[in-house]
């Protein structure tokens, strides 16, 4: 299209501009340089902008009729300086109009004035600076969509994080009763299997829970358009339920509430129940331990969580696994934090203080 406005355009000019010289084959060639060349001015702006200058300046000194031959050159500018290449697009203006200004003086062509080359100069330099602007609107724009795309990519980071807590704390929590519970059926089956029957009844509550929490998360995994699950979100709700499975286990656990209990965020709520669930978890699979306290104090600015067991007594601090690196990450998320010291029994204890206000960043 702009080799066509080019070439039919200069024709035209020609017929009315009887003073300047004739349309030629050569006008044709370099009206062909400049504007066929723009076809390759995405892949290689550098090579056709300077293309577009030497064809433009060698039209205007031989002299042809004014006309749209300046086209070419001025998308060329444009183009380099909005995609970044600042120093070639104003080289090559001023390559363009010191080379028309000094190269009419060297070949003895008159007719236009100071008045003349100040405007042309002035268009020019016009040309730069609106290329400039809309370089710099490019830039801000690639710049937020690479700054919404690093928030994107952060939060999904979170998210999966997330998840892979979530998982962690379900499998591990579920398992670990089953894993007591089919041991302690498989004791009793043979010598007394009518007491092997609540083991079982047990183990078939566990995976219940088990399946139904795994399917919600992995719900939110398939990023579906199926209809929100329609189990709440686990929470200290919940707490009761947790204590009978996992009193069911073997390991009896005392609940002590203090405080003005009350509905809590949903992160922190959700978060305060997995701290509760992995705790116990440990207890009933690592620290063979048979009775757990868990206490939970309600205060004006935080959530006080403090699990202990009677577990194996053992010296020096405990050694931190999966489990409590998981729980301290879910408590520093919502800016709290998390301690794992032992009882004077030699017990494990679990300390978790949860802000109830967002910490400031």
């Amino acid at each position: 299209m702009i080799t066509v406005v080019a070439v039919v355009g200069s024709f035209g000019a020609s017929r009315g501009e009887t003073d300047r010289r004739a349309a030629d084959w050569f006008m044709v060639v370099l009206l062909l340089i400049g504007s066929v060349s723009l076809y390759w001015l995405r892949s290689r702006p550098i090579p056709v902008l300077w293309a577009t200058v030497v064809s433009t300046l060698v039209y205007m000194l031989m002299q042809y009729a004014y006309g749209p031959v300046i086209f070419s050159f001025v998308i060329a500018v444009f183009t380099a300086i909005r995609l970044g290449h600042r120093a070639a697009g104003w080289s090559a203006i001023v390559t363009l109009y010191a080379g028309h200004v000094l190269g009419r003086i060297a070949l003895g062509i008159h007719g236009q004035g100071i008045y003349q080359i100040l405007l042309v100069g002035t268009c020019f330099v016009v040309l730069g600076f609106l290329a400039e602007l809309f370089r710099g609107h490019r830039e801000r724009v690639m710049a937020a969509k690479q700054t919404r795309r690093e928030e994107e990519l952060r939060k999904a980071g979170e998210e999966r994080l997330r998840i892979a807590q979530e998982l962690h704390d379900v499998v591990a929590h579920h398992i670990s009763l089953i894993n007591v519970q089919a041991s302690t059926a498989l004791h009793l089956a043979d010598r007394q299997p009518e007491q092997a029957v609540p083991a079982l009844a047990a183990i078939k509550e566990a995976s219940k829970e088990a399946l139904v929490e795994l399917r919600s998360i992995v719900g939110i995994l398939r990023q579906s358009d199926e209809a929100a699950p329609r189990q709440p979100v686990v929470g200290l709700d919940h707490l009761d339920s947790l204590v009978s499975r996992t009193s069911m286990a073997g390991l009896e656990v005392h609940t002590l509430i203090h405080g003005d209990p009350r509905p809590l965020p949903t992160g922190l709520d959700r978060a305060a129940f997995r701290i509760i669930q992995e705790s116990l978890t440990n207890a009933v699979r690592h620290a063979s331990a048979s009775s757990a306290t868990v206490r939970i104090q309600y205060g004006e600015r935080a959530l006080v969580v403090q699990v202990d067991d009677d577990g194996r007594s053992l010296l020096g601090p405990p050694t931190e696994g999966n489990g409590i690196i998981g729980m301290r990450e879910r408590a520093t998320a919502l800016g709290g934090t998390l301690t794992a010291t032992r009882t004077p029994a030699g017990g494990l204890r679990i300390v978790a203080q949860l802000p109830l206000e967002p910490a400031e960043v």
